[in-house]
C-alpha cells in the first residue's frame, strides 16, 4: 500500500466522528464525563473536527493508576474526549497499519488475536522439535519516539495526521525521548507497527520459516538447535541497533518439555494454564467470591467478571485445574453457569 495521504479530512469528518463517540462510550454510558460529552455531542463533534483540521489538537492528562496482573503495570487512562479522538483516528488508520503486518502477527488485528496465535504456535509445537522464545524488556518504555516517528512517516504523508501524531507521542515518556502509554488505543497499533519492522527483517531476511510474534513476546521453531541460536543472536542484535530494544534472556528448549507462552503451557499432547496463570486464576476467583458473599457484588456482577476467566482458561481444555478450583472454591448461581 501506499504512504497515505489526505487522511485527516477523512478523520474529520462529523459522521466518523459520532461512530468513535459511539465506540468510545460502548459500556461506559453511565460515567459522568461520557454523559457530559453526549450531552454537548454536536458542539464536541464541532470542537473536534477543527482540533483535527487546524492543527491544533490538545491532548489531556492521563489518569494514572497501577495494575498487578500477573504483573505489576502502570495504566494510562486518557480522558474520554481523547479516547473519541483515538477511535475516530484508528476507524481510518488501520488498514494502512494492517497493510504491512506480516501473517505471523497477532495481536490487535481483525481476524488474528489470542485464540489464532495458540493454535499456530501448538502447531509448530506438533511439528518441530525445538523451539526459542524471546520477548523484549519492559517493551512500552523503551520505544524511542523519534524511530517511532520514522517508521510512522513511512506510512503516512498527511502532514496534518503526523502532527496529530507527534503531538501524542510528544506527549508522553518514561525517559526522555522513550516510552508509549500502556492504556491508550493508538499505543497498541504503534507498539505493533514498531515490532513489524523486525517482523519484515525475519521473515525476508532470516527466511524464518516458523515463527509467531504477539506484540512483544515472539518465538522461532526449529529442528535445528543451532538454526534457533542464530536466529536469537541476530534479533538481539537487529532490535538493539535499529529500534533501540533489549531483550529478556532467550529460553531455548525442546518442545516436548513444554513452552509458557501468553499465560499457557504449550505441548505437544495439549495446552494447559501455566503455573503464573493458575495462581491468578485462584486469587482472582477468590477475590470475586468474597466480594459476592460479602455482599458488595450481586450475582450479576459477579458473574461478569467470572466471565473473563472463565474463557480464558477454557482456552486449555486439557488443564483439569480450573474445574478443581471452581469446585473448591464454589461461585455464586450466575456466575456457575457464565
Amino acid at each position: 500500500m501506499r504512504r497515505a495521504g489526505n487522511v485527516i479530512e477523512r478523520i474529520a469528518d462529523p459522521d466518523n466522528i459520532r461512530a468513535a463517540y459511539l465506540l468510545a462510550s460502548r459500556g461506559k454510558r453511565h460515567q459522568e464525563p461520557v454523559k457530559a460529552f453526549g450531552a454537548a455531542l454536536d458542539a464536541e463533534v464541532i470542537r473536534i473536527r477543527e482540533d483535527l483540521l487546524s492543527g491544533s489538537m490538545a491532548w489531556g492528562p492521563y489518569h494514572r493508576f497501577q495494575i498487578y496482573d500477573p504483573k505489576e503495570r502502570s495504566i494510562c487512562a486518557a480522558p474520554f474526549r481523547d479516547r473519541v479522538v483515538q477511535h475516530a483516528i484508528m476507524a481510518v488508520c488501520e488498514p494502512y497499519f494492517e497493510s504491512y503486518q506480516v501473517h505471523d502477527s497477532y495481536a490487535c488485528r481483525k481476524g488474528k488475536g489470542l485464540d489464532a496465535a495458540l493454535a499456530r504456535a501448538r502447531s509448530y509445537t506438533q511439528r518441530r522439535r525445538w523451539y526459542a522464545k524471546l520477548d523484549v524488556r519492559k517493551y512500552f518504555d523503551s520505544v524511542d519516539h523519534e524511530v517511532l516517528k520514522t517508521l510512522l512517516w513511512r506510512r503516512f504523508k498527511d502532514r496534518r495526521l503526523m502532527a496529530v501524531f507527534e503531538s501524542l507521542i510528544d506527549g508522553y515518556s518514561v525517559h526522555p525521548g522513550k516510552g508509549i502509554p500502556i492504556g491508550n488505543l493508538i499505543s497498541q497499533f504503534f507498539a505493533n507497527h514498531y515490532l513489524a519492522l523486525w517482523d519484515h527483517f525475519a521473515k525476508e531476511i532470516l527466511r524464518v520459516r516458523h515463527y509467531v510474534r504477539y506484540m512483544d513476546d515472539f518465538v522461532f521453531w526449529s529442528d535445528d538447535k543451532d538454526e534457533l541460536k542464530g536466529y536469537a543472536a541476530a534479533a538481539k542484535i537487529f532490535l538493539y541497533e535499529r529500534l533501540g530494544l533489549a531483550l529478556k534472556p532467550l529460553c531455548l528448549n525442546a518442545c516436548s518439555r513444554g513452552m509458557t507462552f501468553l499465560g499457557y503451557r504449550m505441548l505437544p499432547s495439549g495446552i494447559t494454564l501455566s503455573r503464573r496463570s493458575r495462581k491468578r486464576f485462584r486469587a482472582k476467583l477468590s477475590a470475586y467470591q468474597g466480594r459476592y458473599e460479602r455482599g458488595l457484588w450481586t450475582e450479576q456482577e459477579t458473574a461478569r467478571h467470572v466471565e473473563p476467566l472463565m474463557a480464558f482458561v477454557q482456552r486449555a481444555p486439557e488443564d483439569r485445574y480450573p474445574r478443581r478450583t471452581v469446585e473448591t472454591l464454589g461461585l455464586c448461581p450466575r456466575a456457575r453457569t457464565a
